[in-house]
């Protein structure tokens, strides 16, 4: 069997990342380089101070990826990189630089959907995982429930209305005053708290629709902290969390189960940053369990965003020769319809 090696960048957002993937499922190398540290100080992502930190990182990001996957640029099949969505000067240094290096080893360039690429992550994580399926995408930026299928054919079944999942933990974090990344400082805290106690709402929208709304649930967190300082009454911040989390969990786990019973697929995965979260892991799991359905993630490492992820998408590009030219440009609102 030919050894097909794509070299994959990724910079949408605040991670650095080159990878080397072999036939789409095997990760040669998976470098990321993190800037959580420098934008913990902002309280969120800078989208100026990201771009100038992947100009900075990305030439020995590359040189570490290819020491570690011990692999020449020779040796590369083609060049892939994230086009859509992002922040737009991010996505136009890993543009760039693909352009560059694609031109200077005379190899194919393919624009990769940074969605489509998390989704991938599935197919790294779990060999035997072929189409169709259905993954809850649920990050910072997303949350979408899209069925998988075939290779490269998707169809969005609900997506988010206003804020995604993991933005919605941002705010709610930062109102808590526990920091940034919110996600998991909630999730760590949370276990720590009283899930029960508080009766924030499960904002499910029209009758047998799968969009997600929560904003809603955002400004009652919001609301409930307001009423207790007017009324001088104190509260526990790891209650707060644990009962906020738990109304993302339930409205996420019991859309995503009945959208795989309507579409009757039988597998369920999920993908984004927020896959990584204890509480929706668990719960996801017990509810397809309890359906008979197969469910499967893929490691925290392939839930932030990474290389490897974009290359395993590129690679079944790579397979029906789907090429980009040599003007691909950033789409920073770019849909997953548009792969």
């Amino acid at each position: 069997m030919q050894k097909i090696k794509i070299l994959a960048i990724e910079t949408s957002c605040d991670e650095t990342s080159i990878s080397v993937v072999e036939n789409g499922r095997k990760i040669l190398s998976n470098i990321i380089y993190s800037q959580i540290d420098i934008h913990k100080t902002f309280g969120g992502v800078v989208p100026e101070v990201a771009s100038r930190k992947h100009i900075e990182t990305i030439d020995g990001v590359l040189e570490e990826s290819l020491k570690e996957a011990k692999t020449g640029l020779e040796e590369i099949d083609a060049v892939a990189v994230t086009y859509g969505p992002g922040l737009v000067g991010a996505l136009l240094v890993g543009i760039n630089f693909a352009k560059a290096l694609s031109y200077a080893i005379n190899k194919p360039l393919i624009g990769v959907n940074h969605i489509e690429g998390h989704i991938c992550a599935n197919l790294i994580s779990n060999k035997d995982l072929e189409p169709p399926f259905l993954t809850l995408v649920v990050s910072g930026g997303h949350t979408h429930l899209v069925v998988v299928k075939e290779y490269g054919e998707y169809e969005v079944v609900g997506k988010t209305r206003d804020d995604a999942a993991g933005e919605a933990y941002d705010k709610v974090a930062r109102s808590l005053g526990l920091g940034y990344p919110g996600g998991p400082l909630i999730d760590k805290i949370s276990t720590e708290g009283d899930r029960e106690s508080i009766d924030f709402p499960r904002i499910m929208l029209e009758k047998d629709s799968f969009d997600f709304s929560f904003s809603g649930l955002k400004s009652a967190v919001l609301n409930y902290q307001n009423r207790m300082a007017m009324k001088k009454m104190d509260y526990r911040v790891e209650d707060v969390a644990a009962s906020f989390q738990e109304a993302v969990v339930d409205v996420l786990v019991k859309k995503t189960i009945e959208a795989a019973k309507k579409y009757k697929i039988e597998k369920v995965t999920m993908a984004g940053g927020v896959a990584s979260n204890s509480r929706l892991r668990e719960v996801m799991e017990k509810a397809s369990k309890e359906r008979g359905f197969d469910f499967s993630y893929p490691p925290g490492i392939l839930c932030t965003d990474n290389g490897a992820m974009i290359g395993c998408a590129a690679y079944y590009k790579y397979l029906k020769n789907e090429f980009s030219e040599s003007t691909l440009n950033a789409y920073p609102n770019l849909k997953i319809d548009r792969c």
